[in-house]
């Protein structure tokens, strides 16, 4: 079977890619002397857009190492590129060391000291132990991303059927690590930054939103490759259809753990979580929300139901388009309105930092692409799922 990377982007692509994200991040910062504040909490808002690609990637990965499948197998190699950008991501988040206090009030030591509540917290949300976390969760997610690539690239060299048991064995532990950090990460990077309002789901509706960008970004490039040579013989309509139906879950669970946490904050109706709410739904942001609902959901739901769009690589990569967009609108929605709740906001350094951040991250995705069969031709699983096609 050919697994040609041929037809992947060029360097002259990835490098444009690379000048366009460089010349987007210096444009914004040039913004940093005109509004320091608003550089920090637009570039958070790209950064976390960005990380939730290689989180979800590696949650996939873990996923497809444990089950198996042949869509897993066609998406393996894409995954495995995704997560390598891991070292990137870890480099990326180091500006916003510069950003605390502009970011979160419990970094500011003159609004904790009027704050009882914070000053309960400061044990948990203090800028020192916030660090070693950060560097707890990128040491694990790039620990556990390379022993999978690693092992993965041996087999392709050696083909040791042993290491597919060591892939499947280390995964069931990581997914464990995975729901920890992801649920930490996501309560210090982006719940404290309303540090009055919890709660308990947040962190796995972070979980469910990356896998689904993740997913859609992984089909529209297997998309692209399948209909340019290097899949075109391991990707058909049903492995599509496949990955078409794990799209559909995730859509639907996103919709499910968004309400869940809407009825909970509603019924209690809990002077710490109610504000949190009402932010969002003030003003234009209500817009937004309905947006979402259309646009997250209810449009790629209708769609993804229908059997054709599934499997057409097209038309499905049409609907990933769709909610990689709202993806970042779904970010910028549970950001924003913590600095501007009375109605929607968005300002150039929005745009000027999710490209910038967006192409380089991109530009390495491409990168890490390369060099590699994109089919894991000595994984005897992938073998048996080749065999069973062909019987059928």
């Amino acid at each position: 079977m050919n697994a040609s990377l041929t037809n992947l982007p060029s360097d002259a692509v990835l490098k444009r890619f690379l000048v366009v994200g460089v010349s987007a991040l210096l444009a914004s910062l040039a913004g940093l002397f005109f509004d320091r504040q608003q550089f920090f909490r637009s570039y958070l808002t790209a950064y976390l857009f960005m990380i939730g690609f290689p989180l979800g990637s590696l949650a996939i990965l873990m996923l497809h190492h444990l089950v198996g499948g042949r869509w897993g197998f066609v998406t393996q190699r894409l995954l495995e590129a995704a997560v390598r950008t891991f070292p990137l991501a870890a480099v990326l988040f180091l500006p916003l060391i510069f950003g605390m206090g502009d970011l979160y009030l419990w970094a500011r030591p003159e609004v904790v000291a009027t704050d009882p509540i914070l000053q309960q917290k400061s044990v948990y949300l203090n800028a020192p132990f916030f660090w070693a976390r950060t560097a707890i969760y990128f040491a694990l997610w790039i620990g556990v991303s390379q022993l999978l690539c690693k092992w993965s690239l041996d087999q392709d060299r050696t083909a040791d059927v042993s290491l597919t048991q060591r892939l499947q064995t280390l995964s069931g532990p990581g997914l464990v690590l995975y729901g920890l950090t992801v649920t930490f990460s996501a309560m210090d990077w982006v719940m404290s930054i309303e540090p009055h309002w919890y709660s308990s789901v947040y962190g796995l509706m972070f979980m469910v939103s990356d896998a689904l960008a993740a997913l859609a970004l992984v089909i529209c490039v297997a998309s692209f490759l399948v209909t340019r040579g290097p899949l075109s013989q391991a990707a058909g309509r049903d492995q599509f259809h496949d990955l078409g139906n794990l799209l559909l879950a995730l859509v639907m669970l996103w919709a499910y753990l968004g309400f869940s946490q809407f009825m909970i904050i509603w019924m209690e109706n809990l002077r710490e979580e109610i504000p949190w709410v009402l932010r969002r739904t003030a003003g234009g942001w209500k817009f937004i929300v309905l947006l979402l609902v259309a646009c997250q959901f209810a449009l790629p739901f209708l769609l993804l139901l229908c059997r054709a769009t599934k499997r057409n690589s097209r038309l499905l990569a049409a609907v990933a388009l769709l909610i990689i967009f709202m993806h970042w609108i779904e970010v910028h929605w549970l950001v924003a309105p913590a600095f501007h709740p009375h109605g929607f906001y968005i300002h150039w350094l929005d745009f000027a930092a999710l490209i910038g951040i967006g192409a380089i991250w991109l530009a390495v995705f491409l990168w890490r692409l390369e060099g590699r069969s994109l089919l894991p031709l000595h994984d005897p699983r992938f073998a048996e799922e080749i065999e069973r096609a062909q019987r059928v």
